[in-house]
């Protein structure tokens, strides 16, 4: 039984068919010869990347793009094979390891490529690297110089290295301020291509851009919230599906009467009397804590209100607009919007973030449950597993 294997009643539950669909909508619109880089860093932004990884792969995607070395491990661990590419710093003390289980890294400096290149020699192999160019984003990367582009000309003549890419990050200002940066990696492909020097790959685009710039997309786009039909994109031509819902169940009901308080400091106290019910899920599910009071979850399609502070472990709904509210009754947090539950954009707006960060913070406490043809596929429960 499903409850069996979850050991709690909230879980997230994560659609594997729509997650294929969205790779091949983003695959149409690119066209064939751009290559798709999922981006499933945090966790696959919260659903799972060890749970969503072999979907991916399978349809067709050139790596599983992650944002460390700890992240990459996890999931060449699950599977040698899978494809993994760090986007960012890997400490020079710990290259050993993606030289020893064949993961492609990101390399900003001659002096790490040199590490890569020595450390792979001694291993009788060829290690692949991406190098990481700063066009203005200001985070990681060679500045754009004509010093840095020899030095990325010497990195090109390093021995048991291959240099398959090399990429920026747009900062996303404005789209003049986006041109700017892509003129600037032209001059390094410029550059690069008159020392016939040329990657496999150029790519600067993420969801946004990748979507919406299409002379921005060169060889390959890195999108995260497009795959997981999250939107930030303009192009409205382009429709995906969310992938995932946060369900609980309630845990206990009670009627209280006008003027009781509840949960600390009586924040929220009854103008009437009403029922009201208990949900196991809180802030240390990742749930942001400041939705106490505008925060609500929907039962039997109505929206009930989340009142009273947001405890750790738990919150209250007031369910007196329920008709037969009960305990076990499913509750969804947030889910695509339809059937009147709470989309992750507009329980976003109601946090004062974004929506990246709703779904990534959904902490590993909560089990994942992965559904392909209607069915449950997979559960993933990290407390167990």
């Amino acid at each position: 039984m499903l409850e069996e294997r979850l050991l709690r009643d909230t879980y997230l539950e994560v659609n594997l068919d729509s997650l294929e669909y969205n790779i091949k909508e983003i695959q149409k619109l690119i066209g064939p010869d751009i290559e798709i880089s999922a981006v499933v860093k945090s966790n696959a932004y919260g659903f799972g990347a060890v749970g969503l990884a072999s979907t991916l792969v399978d349809s067709g995607i050139k790596y599983l793009a992650v944002a460390n070395l700890l992240e990459a491990v996890e999931l060449k661990d699950q599977n040698s094979n899978y494809p993994v590419f760090i986007m960012g710093h890997t400490p020079d003390s710990m290259l050993k390891t993606v030289v020893n289980k064949n993961i492609t890294s990101t390399v900003f400096s001659f002096y790490q490529a040199k590490i890569l290149s020595d450390l792979s020699k001694n291993k009788n192999k060829t290690t692949s690297i991406h190098i990481k160019y700063d066009t203005g984003f200001n985070r990681l990367g060679f500045k754009h110089s004509v010093e840095s582009m020899h030095e990325i000309e010497k990195i090109f003549k390093l021995e048991n290295i291959y240099v398959e890419g090399v990429f920026s990050h747009l900062a996303l200002a404005s789209y003049e301020d986006d041109l700017e940066q892509l003129n600037k990696f032209k001059e390094l492909i410029k550059f690069l291509d008159k020392k016939n020097l040329g990657p496999k790959y150029y790519h600067m685009c993420d969801s946004i851009s990748g979507i919406d710039y299409k002379n921005f997309r060169l060889d390959m786009i890195r999108p995260g919230a497009a795959v997981y039909g999250l939107k930030s994109f303009k192009n409205d031509d382009l429709k995906l599906k969310n992938i995932g819902a946060l369900k609980s169940k309630i845990s206990s009901i009670k009627d209280i009467t006008k003027g009781e308080g509840v949960s600390y400091d009586y924040t929220w106290k009854a103008d009437k009397a009403t029922t009201i019910a208990t949900i196991p899920f809180g802030y240390g599910d990742g749930y942001p804590r400041n939705m106490f009071e505008k925060g609500k979850v929907t039962i039997d399609g109505v929206r009930c209100p989340i009142i009273g502070v947001l405890c750790m472990d738990q919150c209250i709904v007031d369910v007196g607009e329920i008709a037969n509210p009960h305990v076990g009754q499913e509750v969804i947090i947030w889910s695509d919007g339809s059937n009147n539950t709470l989309s992750v954009q507009e329980l976003s707006e109601l946090a004062e973030t974004n929506k990246n960060e709703i779904v990534a913070r959904t902490t590993r406490r909560v089990p994942r449950v992965y559904i392909k043809n209607n069915k449950i596929h997979n559960i993933l429960n990290y407390l167990i597993d």
